[in-house]
């Protein structure tokens, strides 16, 4: 009889699993010209435009300096459009341009492809019981979308060496 899984292995498994999936999903993201950051901004986006600048940032939990590179990107590639407020000409309104939710629906179904690849070993009700567990585990921890950016945010800085100086 095998016996029940320590804390040790279960958390091993769920880091191990955790790194298969972001590697997956960063290179399926990088197939659609897109990094994570992107993936949470646009979903951030779509979930709650149009957004001010200052709310998105807020939003994202990251600095209005490093939104304004974040959103230079996206502009560039034409999936989100910034325009003045009309009712305060100092605010820059945010929202998904059409080829920008065309972009995030493509990544989106992407990923959900290369999710089922990483979990090829469970079914489609193990997967989707998985998920609630995961839900449930994570209730109180992690809020929304822009929480767990900055979860992942703080994971790849810790995963990474080091500057040289």
């Amino acid at each position: 009889m095998a016996s029940a899984p320590t804390a040790h292995s279960v958390s091993a498994l769920l880091d191990h699993m955790a790194r298969l999936a972001r590697a997956r999903t960063e290179a399926t993201l990088e197939a659609h010209g897109l990094r994570p950051r992107h993936l949470v901004a646009m979903t951030v986006l779509r979930e709650h435009a149009p957004a001010t600048q200052q709310s998105l940032a807020a939003a994202l939990a990251i600095d209005r300096t490093n939104l304004v590179g974040l959103l230079n990107e996206l502009e560039a590639d034409g999936y989100v459009e910034r325009r003045r407020s009309a009712e305060d000409r100092r605010r820059h309104i945010v929202e998904l341009t059409p080829a920008g939710e065309r972009t995030l629906a493509a990544a989106e179904r992407a990923i959900e492809e290369a999710e089922a690849e990483v979990f090829h070993g469970l079914d489609a009700q193990e997967r989707a019981t998985l998920h609630a567990l995961l839900q449930r585990a994570t209730a109180g921890h992690v809020l929304d979308c822009a929480g767990a950016a900055e979860m992942h945010r703080a994971c790849i800085e810790e995963d990474s060496p080091a500057p040289a100086g």
